[in-house]
């Protein structure tokens, strides 16, 4: 296997990093410097969602997963990337728009959904995104899914008091990945995501450097 190119899906981590509302404040700080200290170094405060992150079991459930405990494998994999960037605010995301990629989607396929709402940043329409559907969280876990990443700050609908997404992931011990951002320069075939999260003991999720490849063979 041959890496042909890199599209990077993550957010810069700064104290200007999309997050949820409500959610940790992030904050970078200059602690060292050379002309003090002989080196630079510096002091990073986020939150386990903070910008482009990934959601374990235990989000959503005291009985669920940790990060630290999830296997490496969930992190990395063949990816397939589903366009819906017609969707317009608070949209679902139905089956009528994943079944064009029916036979694409295997078991253990990372999926992505590509809505571009990530352009969004900086403005009211940001918190109010297209979603993933229940139906179509369930057709996916059945399909062997076991990671999907969305380009909007959360996979279900933001602002509300269910989140079927995330319950059912959670109960099925699979991974979420959100606030993505750049799906739309995936250009090519042959899709491999790798999304590897800090080892963060007992906690929800983390942030990651969640990267596209094209692969050659």
């Amino acid at each position: 296997m041959k890496v042909l190119k890199f599209v990077d899906l993550s957010w810069e981590i700064s104290d200007d990093s999309p997050i949820y509302p409500g959610d940790p404040e992030p904050k970078v700080t200059t602690t060292h410097t050379i002309k003090k200290d002989y080196y630079n170094l510096s002091g990073v405060y986020v939150g386990t969602q903070t910008g482009s992150h990934v959601d374990a079991p235990y989000h959503f459930s005291n009985d669920g997963e940790t990060i630290d405990n999830m296997e490496l494998d969930f992190f990395f994999g063949e990816a397939v990337v589903i366009k819906v960037t017609d969707k317009k605010a608070e949209e679902k995301i139905t089956m009528a728009d994943v079944m064009p990629y029916d036979k694409k989607i295997k078991p253990n396929t990372i999926v992505l959904f590509n809505t571009n709402w990530y352009k969004h940043r900086g403005t009211e329409a940001f918190y109010h995104h297209p979603y993933v559907s229940g139906e179509v969280a369930e057709y996916l876990v059945e399909k062997g899914v076991r990671f999907i990443a969305i380009d909007t700050m959360n996979a279900d609908k933001s602002n509300g008091t269910e989140f079927p997404v995330h319950d059912l992931f959670s109960a099925n011990r699979l991974m979420i990945g959100e606030n993505w951002a750049y799906m739309d320069k995936i250009d090519f075939e042959n899709v491999i995501v790798a999304a590897f999260p800090m080892k963060i003991q007992g906690c929800d999720g983390s942030p990651v450097r969640a990267v596209a490849m094209e692969v050659g063979y």
